[in-house]
Protein backbone atom coordinates (compact mmCIF):
# COMPACT_ATOMS: atom_id res chain seq x y z
CA UNK A 1 0.00 0.00 0.00
CA UNK A 2 1.18 3.78 -1.05
CA UNK A 3 1.47 6.34 1.79
CA UNK A 4 -2.17 7.39 0.77
CA UNK A 5 -4.97 6.00 -1.80
CA UNK A 6 -7.24 8.80 -2.71
CA UNK A 7 -10.58 7.48 -3.77
CA UNK A 8 -13.50 9.99 -4.12
CA UNK A 9 -13.09 13.32 -5.27
CA UNK A 10 -12.99 16.08 -2.68
CA UNK A 11 -14.94 19.12 -2.77
CA UNK A 12 -12.07 21.78 -0.84
CA UNK A 13 -14.82 24.40 -0.12
CA UNK A 14 -17.30 21.26 1.85
CA UNK A 15 -14.39 19.70 2.97
CA UNK A 16 -12.86 22.42 5.09
CA UNK A 17 -16.35 23.49 6.76
CA UNK A 18 -16.85 19.83 7.91
CA UNK A 19 -13.47 19.64 9.19
CA UNK A 20 -13.72 23.24 11.22
CA UNK A 21 -16.71 22.32 12.63
CA UNK A 22 -15.40 18.92 13.77
CA UNK A 23 -12.51 20.20 15.20
CA UNK A 24 -14.72 23.26 17.36
CA UNK A 25 -16.71 20.40 18.54
CA UNK A 26 -14.24 18.19 19.75
CA UNK A 27 -13.55 20.41 23.01
CA UNK A 28 -17.15 19.72 24.24
CA UNK A 29 -16.98 16.20 25.60
CA UNK A 30 -13.98 17.52 27.84
CA UNK A 31 -16.42 20.36 29.20
CA UNK A 32 -18.59 17.60 30.58
CA UNK A 33 -15.76 15.42 32.50
CA UNK A 34 -14.98 18.77 34.40
CA UNK A 35 -18.84 19.16 34.91
CA UNK A 36 -18.79 15.59 36.16
CA UNK A 37 -15.75 15.71 38.24
CA UNK A 38 -16.72 19.60 39.86
CA UNK A 39 -13.49 20.80 39.53
CA UNK A 40 -11.33 22.53 37.15
CA UNK A 41 -8.81 21.26 34.70
CA UNK A 42 -5.53 23.10 36.68
CA UNK A 43 -6.71 22.05 40.10
CA UNK A 44 -6.38 17.94 38.99
CA UNK A 45 -2.62 17.82 38.74
CA UNK A 46 -2.57 19.18 42.13
CA UNK A 47 -3.65 15.91 43.29
CA UNK A 48 -1.15 13.43 42.45
CA UNK A 49 1.61 13.30 44.83
CA UNK A 50 4.90 14.50 44.18
CA UNK A 51 6.84 12.00 43.53
CA UNK A 52 4.51 10.82 40.47
CA UNK A 53 4.22 14.27 38.92
CA UNK A 54 7.76 14.43 38.91
CA UNK A 55 8.35 11.06 36.96
CA UNK A 56 5.29 11.78 34.89
CA UNK A 57 7.25 12.70 31.85
CA UNK A 58 9.78 9.66 31.76
CA UNK A 59 6.51 7.44 32.41
CA UNK A 60 4.41 9.13 29.69
CA UNK A 61 7.81 9.11 26.93
CA UNK A 62 8.03 4.94 27.82
CA UNK A 63 3.85 4.78 27.78
CA UNK A 64 4.44 6.68 24.31
CA UNK A 65 7.39 4.46 23.23
CA UNK A 66 5.66 0.97 24.33
CA UNK A 67 2.64 2.02 22.80
CA UNK A 68 4.00 2.12 19.23
CA UNK A 69 5.04 -1.03 19.13
CA UNK A 70 1.86 -2.66 20.51
CA UNK A 71 0.02 -0.58 18.30
CA UNK A 72 2.22 -1.66 15.38
CA UNK A 73 2.45 -5.61 15.75
CA UNK A 74 -1.61 -5.49 17.23
CA UNK A 75 -2.47 -4.37 13.92
CA UNK A 76 -1.46 -7.83 12.69
CA UNK A 77 -4.12 -9.37 15.16
CA UNK A 78 -6.69 -6.81 15.83
CA UNK A 79 -8.62 -4.98 12.62
CA UNK A 80 -9.58 -1.67 13.24
CA UNK A 81 -12.85 -0.70 14.97
CA UNK A 82 -15.90 1.23 14.73
CA UNK A 83 -15.35 4.43 16.81
CA UNK A 84 -18.41 3.72 19.13
CA UNK A 85 -16.43 0.17 19.91
CA UNK A 86 -13.37 2.11 20.20
CA UNK A 87 -14.74 4.81 22.57
CA UNK A 88 -16.48 2.11 24.87
CA UNK A 89 -13.45 -0.24 25.37
CA UNK A 90 -11.84 2.79 26.29
CA UNK A 91 -14.27 3.99 28.59
CA UNK A 92 -14.24 0.97 30.28
CA UNK A 93 -10.51 0.81 30.57
CA UNK A 94 -10.59 3.78 32.26
CA UNK A 95 -13.41 2.38 34.80
CA UNK A 96 -11.37 -0.31 35.32
CA UNK A 97 -8.03 2.06 35.70
CA UNK A 98 -9.93 4.21 38.06
CA UNK A 99 -11.41 1.29 40.32
CA UNK A 100 -8.55 0.86 42.54
CA UNK A 101 -7.03 4.22 42.92
CA UNK A 102 -3.70 5.48 41.78
CA UNK A 103 -1.96 1.96 41.42
CA UNK A 104 -4.52 0.54 38.80
CA UNK A 105 -4.49 4.19 37.34
CA UNK A 106 -0.50 3.66 36.72
CA UNK A 107 -1.06 0.22 35.33
CA UNK A 108 -3.62 1.21 33.06
CA UNK A 109 -1.76 4.47 31.34
CA UNK A 110 0.45 2.53 28.94
CA UNK A 111 -2.44 0.42 27.86
CA UNK A 112 -4.99 3.55 27.42
CA UNK A 113 -2.12 5.04 25.33
CA UNK A 114 -1.98 1.86 23.24
CA UNK A 115 -5.76 2.20 22.60
CA UNK A 116 -5.30 5.99 21.27
CA UNK A 117 -2.96 5.21 19.13
CA UNK A 118 -4.67 2.28 17.52
CA UNK A 119 -7.77 4.44 17.40
CA UNK A 120 -5.94 7.39 15.53
CA UNK A 121 -4.07 4.85 13.04
CA UNK A 122 -7.60 3.49 12.46
CA UNK A 123 -8.37 6.73 11.34
CA UNK A 124 -5.58 7.36 9.49
CA UNK A 125 -6.39 4.40 7.46
CA UNK A 126 -10.17 5.55 7.27
CA UNK A 127 -8.35 8.56 5.09
CA UNK A 128 -6.78 6.44 2.93
CA UNK A 129 -3.42 6.61 4.37
CA UNK A 130 -0.92 3.74 5.44
CA UNK A 131 -0.05 3.59 9.12
CA UNK A 132 2.94 1.15 8.67
CA UNK A 133 4.94 4.06 6.49
CA UNK A 134 7.01 6.62 8.29
CA UNK A 135 5.92 9.71 7.91
CA UNK A 136 2.20 8.26 8.70
CA UNK A 137 3.60 6.90 11.92
CA UNK A 138 5.11 10.03 12.95
CA UNK A 139 1.73 11.78 11.99
CA UNK A 140 -0.27 9.34 14.13
CA UNK A 141 2.51 10.54 17.36
CA UNK A 142 1.85 13.90 16.37
CA UNK A 143 -1.70 14.33 17.05
CA UNK A 144 -1.22 13.51 20.57
CA UNK A 145 0.51 17.23 20.63
CA UNK A 146 -2.81 18.09 20.06
CA UNK A 147 -3.06 18.18 24.22
CA UNK A 148 -6.52 16.81 24.88
CA UNK A 149 -9.95 17.97 25.91
CA UNK A 150 -9.45 19.29 29.20
CA UNK A 151 -6.74 21.65 27.42
CA UNK A 152 -8.77 22.62 24.30
CA UNK A 153 -8.24 25.91 23.08
CA UNK A 154 -11.51 26.34 21.25
CA UNK A 155 -9.91 26.64 17.88
CA UNK A 156 -6.90 29.54 18.52
CA UNK A 157 -4.14 27.05 17.74
CA UNK A 158 -3.94 24.13 15.33
CA UNK A 159 0.14 24.33 14.52
CA UNK A 160 0.39 21.21 15.43
CA UNK A 161 -1.29 20.20 12.13
CA UNK A 162 1.95 21.67 10.67
CA UNK A 163 4.35 20.21 12.72
CA UNK A 164 6.72 18.06 10.42
CA UNK A 165 10.22 16.92 10.73
CA UNK A 166 12.53 15.38 8.18
CA UNK A 167 12.20 11.76 8.03
CA UNK A 168 15.25 10.01 9.60
CA UNK A 169 16.86 7.43 11.29
CA UNK A 170 16.34 9.19 14.47
CA UNK A 171 12.99 10.74 13.90
CA UNK A 172 10.36 9.31 15.97
CA UNK A 173 12.70 9.06 19.00
CA UNK A 174 12.64 13.28 18.07
CA UNK A 175 8.87 13.37 17.46
CA UNK A 176 8.38 11.48 20.67
CA UNK A 177 10.56 13.94 22.86
CA UNK A 178 8.76 16.62 21.66
CA UNK A 179 5.17 15.64 22.31
CA UNK A 180 6.16 13.50 25.97
CA UNK A 181 5.71 16.99 27.72
CA UNK A 182 2.61 17.69 26.61
CA UNK A 183 0.98 14.11 26.82
CA UNK A 184 2.14 13.94 30.42
CA UNK A 185 0.37 17.11 31.40
CA UNK A 186 -2.84 15.79 29.43
CA UNK A 187 -2.32 12.17 31.17
CA UNK A 188 -0.79 13.86 34.68
CA UNK A 189 -4.76 15.36 34.52
CA UNK A 190 -5.94 11.66 33.85
CA UNK A 191 -4.33 10.15 36.64
CA UNK A 192 -5.17 12.95 39.08
CA UNK A 193 -9.21 12.63 38.57
CA UNK A 194 -8.78 9.38 38.81
CA UNK A 195 -7.55 9.63 42.24
CA UNK A 196 -10.55 11.55 43.18
CA UNK A 197 -11.70 9.34 46.11
CA UNK A 198 -15.04 7.13 46.01
CA UNK A 199 -15.26 8.30 42.17
CA UNK A 200 -12.48 7.11 40.64
CA UNK A 201 -13.78 4.45 38.44
CA UNK A 202 -16.66 6.60 37.39
CA UNK A 203 -13.74 9.75 36.61
CA UNK A 204 -11.72 7.21 35.16
CA UNK A 205 -14.67 6.11 32.94
CA UNK A 206 -15.15 9.72 31.82
CA UNK A 207 -11.94 10.73 31.00
CA UNK A 208 -11.65 7.94 29.06
CA UNK A 209 -14.28 8.69 27.32
CA UNK A 210 -13.97 12.11 26.64
CA UNK A 211 -9.55 11.39 25.54
CA UNK A 212 -10.95 8.58 22.83
CA UNK A 213 -13.75 10.42 21.59
CA UNK A 214 -11.25 13.64 21.58
CA UNK A 215 -8.03 12.19 19.95
CA UNK A 216 -10.60 10.22 17.40
CA UNK A 217 -11.76 13.90 16.24
CA UNK A 218 -8.54 15.21 16.03
CA UNK A 219 -6.92 12.61 14.28
CA UNK A 220 -10.07 12.90 11.48
CA UNK A 221 -8.78 16.68 11.42
CA UNK A 222 -4.97 15.94 11.55
CA UNK A 223 -5.23 13.28 8.61
CA UNK A 224 -8.31 15.31 6.57
CA UNK A 225 -5.61 18.03 6.45
CA UNK A 226 -3.56 16.23 4.74
CA UNK A 227 -5.50 14.35 2.46
CA UNK A 228 -6.91 17.65 1.55
CA UNK A 229 -3.56 18.93 0.54
CA UNK A 230 -2.90 16.08 -1.42
CA UNK A 231 -5.94 15.89 -3.46
CA UNK A 232 -5.88 20.09 -4.24
CA UNK A 233 -2.19 19.90 -4.84
CA UNK A 234 -1.73 22.52 -2.23
CA UNK A 235 1.21 22.94 0.64
CA UNK A 236 -0.26 21.80 4.06
CA UNK A 237 0.69 25.02 5.72
CA UNK A 238 -1.64 27.12 3.10
CA UNK A 239 -4.53 24.26 3.76
CA UNK A 240 -4.00 24.47 8.05
CA UNK A 241 -3.92 28.33 7.59
CA UNK A 242 -7.56 28.61 5.24
CA UNK A 243 -8.76 25.79 8.35
CA UNK A 244 -7.77 28.12 11.36
CA UNK A 245 -9.63 30.83 9.49
CA UNK A 246 -12.62 29.04 8.96
CA UNK A 247 -12.24 27.64 12.86
CA UNK A 248 -12.16 31.06 14.07
CA UNK A 249 -14.89 32.59 12.36
CA UNK A 250 -17.47 29.37 13.38
CA UNK A 251 -20.19 30.29 16.32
Amino acid sequence: MNEIVLADPIDPDEELQRLAKRYKAAGGVGIQVLNLLGTRAESLLDRLPEPVSQQLNTATRAALEQAMIAASKSRKWVPDQSEWLNTAVGTAMGAAGGFGGLPTALAELPVTTTLLLRVIEGVAVEHGFDPSTESVRFDCVQVFSSAGPLEHDDGSDIAFLSARLAFTGTAMQAVIARVAPRLAVVMGQKLAAQTVPVLGAVAGAATNYAYTSYYTDMAHVHFGVRRLAIAADLPQEQVVEQLRARVLHLK
